[in-house]
Parts: C-alpha cells; sequence; structure tokens
C-alpha cells in the first residue's frame, strides 16, 4: 500500500513545487490533472508528459493515476466518438506517465440526455474505450464526483452494464455524503463499491451541497477507520490518495490528513 496526495487545491503553487511538498511530507505518489500536461497552452501534450514524468521519477515518486477531464453523458455517435477518441490520446499520455490508472469523470447532466438513461450513456462511451484500454492494460476509475455518478447504486450498475475488469472505481470517501446521501448509506456504497477500486481519495468532511465543509481525516462525520477497514477488506492494495478541502492552509491541511493515514494504515 502507498499513501498519495492529489494535485487539487493547492492554490498558487506551481507544478513543481507541489511535487517538491509530496515529497518531503512522505507521499509515495501523486495524482494528477490532465491540465498538467494538456492545458490549453501546451501544444504538445506528449511532450509535456514526457517532462512532467522525468520530475516525478527524480524527486523518488510515483504518478498513480491521472484525471481525465472526460465527460461521457452523451448519445450522439459524433459527441460519443470525440470523447472517446480523446480518451485514446490520454490513455496515451498516462502510459509516458507511468501510471495505468486514469481518474474517469460520468460527465455532467444534459438537457438532450434524461436521467434514465444517463447509464446508458456513460456505457456507450467506456464500451468504445475498452479495445485500446485493454490492449494498453489501462484502467478507467469512474469517480463518485459531481451530480451523475454520486450515487453508489448508479456506479455498481454502470458496472455491470460494461461488464469489463478494466472499468471500475474511483472511491472517493466523502462524496456520497457531499451528494447528500445521509451516513449509513454512505458507508454502505463505499463497503459495495470496494470491490470494484482502483484507485482512492481519502477525504472528509460534514454536511451536504452548500453546508459542505471540508475537514482533516478522522475529524469530519464519517467513521473514518470503518471506511478504511471496508476498503482493505475488500481486497484494495492499491494507494490510498488525501484529497483535502478543508480551511487549513492546503500544506497544513494534507499534512495532517498524511499522518493520520500513515498511523492507522499501520495497524
Amino acid at each position: 500500500m502507498s499513501i498519495g496526495v492529489i494535485h487539487y487545491n493547492f492554490p498558487g503553487m506551481a507544478l513543481e513545487e507541489f511535487l517538491d511538498y509530496a515529497k518531503n511530507t512522505g507521499f509515495d505518489c501523486v495524482e494528477l490533472q490532465i491540465r498538467d500536461v494538456w492545458g490549453e497552452d501546451v501544444p504538445n501534450p506528449e511532450h509535456e508528459a514526457d517532462r512532467v514524468a522525468e520530475e516525478v521519477r527524480k524527486r523518488g515518486l510515483q504518478v498513480s493515476a491521472l484525471a481525465a477531464g472526460n465527460d461521457f453523458v452523451l448519445l450522439d455517435e459524433e459527441g460519443v466518438k470525440k470523447q472517446v477518441d480523446r480518451m485514446h490520446r490520454v490513455c496515451q499520455l498516462a502510459q509516458r506517465l507511468g501510471t495505468q490508472v486514469l481518474r474517469t469523470e460520468g460527465g455532467s447532466p444534459k438537457e438532450k440526455v434524461p436521467e434514465e438513461r444517463w447509464v446508458e450513456a456513460m456505457a456507450a462511451c467506456l464500451k468504445g474505450c475498452l479495445p485500446f484500454v485493454q490492449e494498453m492494460d489501462i484502467f478507467l476509475a469512474v469517480d463518485n464526483h459531481g451530480l451523475v455518478t454520486n450515487d453508489g447504486d448508479r456506479q455498481l450498475a454502470l458496472f455491470k452494464e460494461v461488464d469489463s475488469s478494466h472499468v471500475g472505481a474511483n472511491l472517493d470517501t466523502m462524496n456520497y455524503r457531499w451528494f447528500g446521501h445521509d451516513l449509513e448509506t454512505v458507508h454502505r456504497f463505499i463497503r459495495e463499491v470496494a470491490p470494484y477500486a482502483f484507485h482512492t481519495h481519502m477525504k472528509d468532511g460534514t454536511g451536504s451541497r452548500s453546508e459542505y465543509v471540508g475537514e482533516v481525516l478522522g475529524e469530519g462525520e464519517l467513521d473514518m477507520p470503518r471506511a478504511l477497514k471496508d476498503i482493505r477488506s475488500a481486497g484494495y492494495d492499491g494507494t490510498f490518495t488525501v484529497e483535502y478541502e478543508g480551511k487549513e492552509p492546503s500544506t497544513v491541511g494534507y499534512t495532517r490528513c498524511f499522518e493520520y493515514l500513515k498511523k492507522h494504515l499501520a495497524e
């Protein structure tokens, strides 16, 4: 098992500074965002991915996952093809970074795609990616994020529909609660989705939607020892990635979360 940190919520910190922070704090891995290698002002993302990979390697770190930034809530053939083609290139960037895991979005709600067809839409895009992700041995970890996939039952229905060992979950411990589910439902989702997890976000907090407040691990509403036990009992032995959205300075909050995980994963 390794402990990672997501390159998120580090305002004003350049990528190299973030990598220095990760190394100096004791993290093993980093999760990078697609904009870290394929931003609007990057003419050659392949070259940038190679550069970033070297920056990661020389600090003794590894990339646990690359966030794909995709949108699969689509039904039109042209839109699906565009997203699938884009995902193929993102997979190639992930390989250059040395990771096999893409943190994959479900997508955003759209008037043209009714809610009862969300699973169908996402599944069609994911199935379109299967030929190349299987060949490349890439794993698509669908995040319980936003308004579409932040429901464990919908995630499980999606996994059943796609039916591939290369499509599973990025399990974010707090996002189900952020969406509005009660705590018992949150812990049921964590337990039931954990067997499909390729990657995790260890996050804590209180409340939902506008009342949500991020907290250091172990200081929010979640029963974090229970969540850790359920994830590990499901056989997950990948990276436990810290995501912190609290009010303390990011480096302080992330460091305290790291210390919590280091202690509890050793038990």
